[in-house]
């Protein structure tokens, strides 16, 4: 799954540290979901999204989503 964070701390000027923090995980958390190595469960991903004021599909896009839209054609 590929996500915005990167791009959202930016446009925040957020460190990895602070949004850790904001959250409540680590850093290398941070990282990790930020690089694609780990995806967060629900609760992780809500507390992220609400974090920028996003919804979960503003933040974290579904790589499979061009497979669904085509079988609901």
């Amino acid at each position: 799954m590929k996500n915005r964070l990167r791009v959202l701390r930016a446009e925040n000027d957020w460190s990895q540290a602070q949004l850790a923090e904001f959250v409540g995980v680590s850093r290398h958390a941070i990282i990790a979901i930020e690089n694609g190595k780990y995806d967060p469960g629900l609760p992780l991903a809500f507390k992220l999204a609400r974090a920028f004021g996003k919804t979960l599909e503003e933040v974290f896009i579904w790589e499979n989503a061009a497979i669904v839209k085509a079988r609901n054609k």
